[in-house]
């Protein structure tokens, strides 16, 4: 009778064994060595002012933290801790494992604290600036979700936003003129819906490939992301570079009585803009149609298991042609927010990696919509960090500032997934015998 036993995936190096937590360890000595060297550059009395609403910051409620020995304090504390959890010692495993929860709870306090150090932030609003920055991510995950639940890699997403960024701005930049300015909303509606469709047909491309014709569907998501890349650049220098200015996005909405309650409601229900309220839209959406109807469970069954999923009468390829259009148009809906949410414009290759980021949050969600969107959250408030650092000039080369999300990426993908099991069929095309 043998024994079978589910580890921690461990890499030997010299005779040194890397764990997860030891991985995490190493990322905890990079972040306390910026802040215990970065940490010169604040001024010894300056303080930090952390408030929950906006207001005169005399008389909204806030926490004064005073900067430079919470740093110190904090850096010595992951210095600490990243050193015992490197350290052989069986007997110390527990300690170290219970600190670096604790760690891993006050790393991103820590964070907001440096990124505000000699002045005051609104901590909603940097929440609200992460959730902003992460509504792509998000969407583009729910898409990715889409199609590898029912067994279809797509690693497409990319190029899906980035054609429907495109299209849907090209609509916006032709048909503007006719109409009023008063009804300029109508037009972006319209252009949202292009873009939408622009990625539900691209992903029709995918789907013909890597369903109808079994082609490798990692190389037919790849051709699709050098495709837009092309193809979109060739539109932008073409057709669009009148456009340099800019154009209008779409506007606030204001969601009533949502909109008053009491810090969030600020913080959430008012100023934001239709897309961004979608993103809650689609990813409910999406975990209640996979776990709770019929088609979800065949969606789930061909990913898992399409030959047991054929013998029930379930035709596998249609539903996976289906999960791939459906997941293209909500990458679609991605791509739209990037030229006409957040811009009012399109630039080259300006989805910039956010579908590659978008399956990083799926793989930290562990292929659920609610996992998914906790990942992306995570990398929005690393964009929001990084912009945050480099307004406060910290003293760091703008472009490292600027790596923060993907260094996140690798951190996550390395350290806290673990082990992640993907849908056992993904990636592997479906011939009826």
């Amino acid at each position: 009778m043998t024994t079978t036993t589910l580890e921690t995936p461990k890499r030997r190096y010299g005779g040194y064994t890397f764990t997860r937590k030891r991985t995490l360890a190493l990322f905890l000595l990079i972040l306390a060595a910026f802040m215990l060297f970065g940490g010169q550059n604040i001024a010894p009395a300056a303080t930090t002012t952390l408030t929950l609403q906006a207001g005169n910051i005399d008389t909204v409620s806030k926490i004064v933290v005073p900067t430079l020995p919470y740093v110190t304090i904090m850096g010595l504390f992951f210095v600490a801790t990243a050193a015992l959890a490197l350290l052989p010692q069986p007997g110390l495993a527990r300690l170290s494992t219970a600190l670096m929860i604790v760690a891993g709870v006050v790393v991103i306090p820590t964070m907001v604290i440096v990124a505000a150090a000699g002045s005051a932030t609104n901590i909603m609003t940097l929440l609200t600036e992460s959730l902003q920055l992460a509504t792509p991510i998000a969407i583009g995950a729910m898409a990715g979700i889409w199609c590898e639940r029912s067994g279809v890699v797509n690693i497409a997403i990319e190029g899906m936003m980035l054609f429907s960024a495109c299209f849907g701005f090209t609509v916006l930049f032709y048909l503007r003129d006719a109409v009023p300015p008063d009804q300029i909303g109508q037009v972006q509606l319209i252009a949202l819906a292009v873009a939408v469709l622009c990625g539900g047909l691209v992903a029709v491309l995918h789907a013909w490939l890597s369903i109808t014709f079994a082609t490798d569907q990692i190389v037919s998501g790849t051709v699709i992301n050098i495709l837009a890349l092309g193809v979109t650049s060739f539109i932008r220098r073409e057709y669009l570079l009148s456009t340099e200015g800019g154009f209008p996005t779409f506007s606030n909405v204001y969601v009533p009585i949502l909109r008053d309650i009491p810090i969030l409601g600020e913080a959430f229900f008012t100023g934001n803009k239709p897309i961004f309220y979608l993103m809650f839209l689609i990813i409910i959406g999406t975990h209640v149609i996979l776990f709770y109807t019929r088609l979800g469970l065949r969606i789930r069954a061909v990913g898992e298991h399409p030959s047991a999923a054929d013998t029930l009468g379930i035709n596998v390829n249609r539903v996976r042609w289906l999960s791939v259009f459906v997941g293209g148009m909500i990458a679609g809906l991605a791509g739209a927010w990037f030229s006409l949410e957040a811009t009012g414009r399109f630039n080259d290759n300006m989805t910039n990696g956010a579908g590659f980021i978008a399956l990083a949050a799926m793989i930290f969600g562990k292929w659920t919509p609610f996992g998914a969107f906790a990942g992306a959250i995570l990398f929005g408030f690393a964009s929001a960090l990084g912009t945050r650092f480099q307004i406060l000039n910290v003293g760091v080369p703008v472009q490292f500032l600027q790596m923060v999300p993907y260094i996140v990426t690798l951190v996550v993908l390395a350290g806290l997934v673990g082990r992640a099991f993907p849908p056992k069929a993904v990636g592997t095309p479906y011939k009826k015998e």
